[in-house]
């Protein structure tokens, strides 16, 4: 499996775009901003994108996306998420209102869009490839996922604040070769991280401390312009996972 960072920002601004992440080139895993930079016959492979959440930086692009190369497929691409997530699409961004209804076009028996409800645990197997919705502590209902290929895992957090269902989880995975976990404010901001439930470095130090496998850390969704301060307070730490800032463009095999 080869999974490529399109976005990881905690916002835009100066080539800054929002999380998303390619996965062997017909699956994104969340798709904000990022998407924007694939070409357009890229777009009409992805088949399937799989949801952390309902926040705009994570879905900006889907509506985009699907408008852009309906005319050039010939099946649904299919979006997986939490029911309350797909539930929250529908009424609040497929509702003819934002954007058209692309479950039913160009026709309910020939759609362009099909949303996929996934619970809390449920694993999605394409050829092989596992992708298994993992507990998140966020505002909105949310997951993050495990990326299985069978002899390695990557897990994602999306977005989270402490979590203590995640790492029952994570300390199971036999082959957990990478950890992206999420830290989108400073230390000086932690009021903030606490009632946006996200995390920061000092929160992230104590949900690492829960990690009981050996595996390579990356932080993502920085906010703009405090990524510098973001991983200093981090490294001053000294955590033994020794956490690096993702980066766009960056691209995990396993």
């Amino acid at each position: 499996m080869k999974l490529e960072i399109l976005g990881c920002s905690g916002g835009v601004g100066g080539g800054l775009r929002t999380t998303s992440m390619r996965l062997d080139g017909d699956v994104l895993i969340d798709a904000g901003t990022g998407v924007c930079d694939l070409s357009i016959e890229d777009m009409a492979r992805i088949d399937h994108i799989f949801i952390t959440h309902s926040h705009l930086d994570h879905i900006a692009c889907i509506p985009l996306l699907i408008d852009t190369v309906a005319h050039l497929r010939d099946r649904p691409l299919v979006l997986y998420g939490l029911a309350e997530t797909m539930r929250i699409l529908r009424e609040h961004v497929f509702n003819w209102k934002i954007w058209p209804d692309f479950s039913v076009i160009p026709t309910s028996e020939k759609p362009s869009l099909r949303f996929q409800a996934v619970a809390l645990g449920e694993t999605v197997d394409l050829a092989g490839r596992k992708i298994t919705a993992l507990p998140a502590n966020h505002v909105v209902p949310a997951v993050g996922y495990q990326l299985d290929s069978g002899s390695a895992s990557l897990v994602f957090s999306g977005d989270t604040a402490v979590n203590d269902a995640l790492w029952d989880v994570v300390n199971r995975i036999d082959n957990l070769r990478y950890l992206i976990i999420e830290t989108a404010y400073s230390n000086a901001e932690k009021d903030l991280a606490d009632l946006s439930k996200h995390l920061c470095p000092i929160t992230l130090a104590a949900e690492l401390k829960k990690l009981h496998r050996s595996a390579e850390v990356y932080i993502s969704h920085l906010k703009p312009g405090e990524s510098a301060q973001i991983m200093k307070e981090i490294e001053g730490y000294s955590l033994i996972s020794a956490p690096r800032m993702l980066q766009a463009r960056q691209a995990f095999i396993f």
